[in-house]
């Protein structure tokens, strides 16, 4: 490439900004922001509309230390719930942005099986609060898919999150640390015995991955019974990871009278 060519290709790209500070208005005038939740339209991207954002719970304190309950008050600093105390999960903290609720289900659905890829920034965008600057040098590791499903799909959800997070927080990515070597059946309507089951032997650790001393992030859409999530952090522990942490979009919360 000549200079003068390197010279009109720095000129266009400065007037890049400035194209797309005039064509704002005009593109949000024909394609105006829509609520992720319902479609109503909303005043920025990836805003929620009032009812959605009312509907919507958020996770956080007081909660499990090991896989955020909620609790109804504070419990004090590393409390565990009783599942946990009785039997500890193999990953070390689980967090997740929202209790799954219609609002929570119908942004993982569109994701999912909608195509609408864009979401995966809004869920790692939320994802954020839940990342604890002391972990610098953590490594982000997405729950893989299978390579039969991924074909069929077009995209891994949790690797499209995971790929945001990472360039939201600085972190490393690491999609091929973890595969999905056994095709299962959709776990939705399954108990949790049935869950762990069908996802046993379903994972194997990639042959060059870099786990060892890491600490992990492991990312996915909806945590259910946590029977992949669990199938998972073995792994990873097995593969040297120090620490194995779930960083999901949206948790299932034990319904009332559920052992």
């Amino acid at each position: 490439m000549c200079i003068g060519d390197e010279a009109g290709t720095r000129q266009m790209m400065s007037l890049v900004p400035l194209l797309k500070t005039v064509m704002r208005p005009v593109m949000d005038y024909a394609l105006p922001p829509r609520c992720p939740g319902c479609g109503a339209i909303v005043g920025a991207d990836h805003g929620f509309c009032l009812d959605c954002w009312s509907g919507m719970r958020f996770l956080g304190p007081p909660c499990c230390a090991r896989c955020a309950l909620p609790f109804e008050h504070e419990m004090g600093e590393g409390a565990a719930c009783g599942a946990c105390l009785a039997q500890p999960p193999p990953f070390d903290s689980a967090r997740a942005v929202l209790a799954y609720g219609d609002v929570a289900r119908t942004v993982a659905l569109r994701l999912k099986y909608g195509r609408r890829i864009g979401l995966a920034r809004l869920v790692a965008g939320q994802m954020l609060r839940h990342v604890r600057p002391e972990m610098e040098g953590a490594l982000i590791v997405p729950v893989p898919l299978h390579r039969w499903r991924l074909w069929g799909r077009g995209f891994n959800q949790s690797a499209l999150i995971a790929d945001h997070l990472g360039r939201l927080t600085g972190l490393a990515v690491d999609k091929h640390g973890l595969r999905r070597v056994k095709r299962t059946q959709p776990l939705r309507g399954m108990n949790p015995k049935q869950r762990a089951k069908a996802v046993r032997g379903a994972f194997a650790l990639g042959p060059d991955h870099k786990l060892a001393g890491r600490v992990i992030w492991l990312v996915d859409d909806v945590h259910t019974s946590g029977a992949t999530a669990a199938a998972c952090a073995k792994l990873l522990k097995a593969g040297g990871a120090r620490e194995v942490h779930l960083l999901c979009w949206a948790r299932a919360l034990p319904r009332a009278g559920d052992d």
